[in-house]
């Protein structure tokens, strides 16, 4: 009988450290940077005070790999749902899946948006016609290796930020649509891994705060939503930071200082409330 036990023990021992051994080389090769690796990608937006909606026409997403091997000077295409993006609805922390695939392998370095010509914003119920600033409508953003990250199961994961506040200006050049709007796309890659958020709440609602933090020349904007005055910025550097409340409808402004963002953390303010 002792005998027994002794050789089941040593099977489950045996059957134990092969699983444990196989899962380690899978681990392994998932995160093998050679090997080609699924990919999700989601898109999200800081808020922007000027326009109630900001209405973007993507319909082309590329993805640059380094590797002399590939066709197409490495540019990757990836499937999306083309259309036309209300972007500013994925703001306070909201986003949408954008795209998935496979690449090649995990040496990304660029992406790459394709624009239609359906862009437009809307302003108290007034729609205006965006240009696009550049003829070829790419919008290209450099892509570092701590701007994704990849998963326990070897998948790629990051969020494009389409920061419509730096993207949109106003054309002084006389020429274009009456309107007098340029896009000019500002785009960034994150992950939530290597960066941070600063979350919070602000009342009363009748002040329409605008949100505003600064880091050196790091710089993202919110707007709390209407329901309950919660905001939610992501996507930051760590660092310090300069909180500014700027309150409309005769309210006064305040401002929070020396506020720590960290890596993969959520920082939570106090409430906020503003006074006339």
């Amino acid at each position: 009988m002792k005998q027994s036990i002794r050789l089941a023990t040593l099977l489950l021992v045996f059957a134990l450290t092969l699983f444990y051994s196989c899962q380690k080389e899978v681990n392994s090769n998932n995160n093998n940077p050679d090997q080609p690796h699924a990919v999700r990608i989601y898109l999200t937006d800081h808020a922007t005070p000027v326009f109630d909606s900001v209405f973007i026409d993507i319909q082309r997403l590329d993805v640059k790999l380094e590797d002399d091997t590939l066709a197409n000077g490495g540019w990757v295409n990836l499937a999306i749902n083309a259309r036309v993006y209300n972007i500013l609805r994925f703001r306070n922390g909201l986003d949408t899946l954008f795209a998935t695939g496979t690449l090649p392998n995990a040496r990304i370095k660029k992406i790459r948006l394709t624009l239609g010509t359906q862009n437009s914003v809307m302003k108290d119920g007034q729609s205006s016609q965006l240009e696009v600033k550049d003829n070829d409508r790419e919008v290209i953003a450099n892509v570092e290796s701590n701007n994704f990250e990849i998963t326990a199961n070897g998948e790629i994961l990051f969020w494009i930020d389409f920061d419509a506040g730096r993207s949109i200006q106003v054309n002084n050049s006389g020429s274009g649509n009456n309107n007098g709007f340029l896009l000019k796309s500002h785009i960034k890659a994150f992950t939530h891994s290597q960066s941070g958020r600063i979350e919070g709440r602000v009342l009363p609602r009748e002040a329409d705060a605008i949100i505003t933090v600064t880091s050196g020349n790091d710089s993202a904007t919110a707007i709390p939503d209407d329901d309950d005055g919660e905001f939610k910025i992501t996507g930051l550097n760590p660092g310090i930071y300069t909180v500014f409340i700027d309150g409309q409808n005769n309210y006064n402004d305040t401002t929070i200082n020396n506020v720590m963002v960290m890596k993969n953390e959520d920082t939570h303010l106090p409430v906020i409330t503003l006074h006339q």
